[in-house]
């Protein structure tokens, strides 16, 4: 019987279920994140979801799928490659979509750890499963050890994003608290001095 998965990817079967199932698990912390933004009175427009929110759950769902084709039985390590250079294409493309919604939107004004980790830090995670897919099957240790680099970088980049979000949402509904507080109680303040006019 003919060996069904390459020899380089058997020692990678419990890195990569590991961090699939956290990929799988994150994509749902995402979806928390938007509805707390949904219910918060920001003023979050498709753009800058679209910039800022939906590449956190893209970037989930590749660490997922990375995850589903190295553990995939692949009769050559040729075939996962190609799948990998691929989407390593795809996801360096995407990039270049989410850096011009950044650029364009007008609902958030993104600082510099906002480009580092919505734009950067993907983009070059992307560039290297491209570059290693290309380069599997003449390197495939050097390769599997970058691909593995960019699943859990994805990762950390997802969850920082997805904090770094909800903190936002948190600090602009307390800011707006504090400002319909400041704006009430001047008007609570008249109402008293006018009633005791009115005595």
């Amino acid at each position: 019987m003919v060996d069904a998965i390459p020899s380089a990817l058997k020692a990678w079967e419990n890195f990569y279920v590991i961090v699939g199932s956290s990929g799988a698990a994150l994509t749902g912390l995402q979806f928390v994140v938007i509805a707390l933004i949904s219910e918060a009175r920001t003023t979050a427009t498709s753009d800058t979801i679209g910039a800022f929110g939906t590449p956190t759950i893209v970037h989930f769902c590749a660490v997922l799928f990375v995850a589903a084709v190295l553990s995939s039985p692949w009769p050559e390590l040729s075939s996962a490659a190609i799948v990998l250079d691929v989407s390593g294409g795809v996801g360096v493309g995407y990039m270049a979509l989410v850096i011009r919604r950044a650029r364009n939107q007008m609902g958030y004004k993104p600082v510099l750890e906002d480009w580092i980790f919505h734009t950067a830090l993907p983009l070059a995670a992307y560039a290297t499963l491209l570059m290693s897919g290309a380069t599997l099957v003449r390197h495939s240790t050097a390769a599997l050890f970058a691909i593995a680099a960019t699943c859990v970088l994805l990762l950390f980049i997802g969850i920082h994003n997805a904090w770094d979000t909800v903190t936002y949402v948190a600090l602009e509904q307390k800011n707006a608290t504090a400002r319909d507080g400041a704006t009430q109680a001047p008007q609570h303040s008249g109402a008293r001095k006018t009633g005791k006019k009115r005595r």
